[in-house]
């Protein structure tokens, strides 16, 4: 019965604070405020709606072109080892012939002048 006398007085309490917050605000400004709510809920559905669509249209990129992303991958690391194995054969018959023939290649002075290719290993 108690529990039931508090509500009853908190229901009483809110509708007489509700009617003083009525009398402060002007019925016109309320109901632009309610106006300018809907174009802005309905700006925000609309903007809503074309994110969706460009989520559904992006998905579909993706999917048709993950196949070749991911195979231009793996070709890439295959070709990536196999330069890597090349580069590394190269260095051993260089090394080899430098051990037979010690003049066969230009010192390292000479051989900058010569080499103007970048370094990619290194970040520039």
């Amino acid at each position: 019965m108690e529990q039931r006398a508090e509500g009853e007085s908190i229901r009483v309490a809110s509708e007489e604070l509700s009617r003083e917050f009525k009398t402060l605000i002007k019925t016109d400004d309320l109901n632009s405020l309610n106006h300018l709510q809907h174009l802005i809920l309905g700006r925000l559905q609309d903007s809503n709606a074309v994110l969706s669509h460009f989520n559904e249209f992006s998905e579909n990129c993706f999917a048709e072109v993950s196949g070749d992303l991911s195979r231009n991958t793996r070709l890439l690391k295959s070709m990536k080892s196999d330069l890597d194995y090349i580069f590394l054969k190269i260095r051993s018959m260089k090394s080899r012939i430098l051990a037979t023939y010690p003049d066969a290649f230009p010192d390292e002075s000479t051989s900058e002048a010569l080499d103007r290719r970048p370094d990619l290993e290194r970040p520039q």
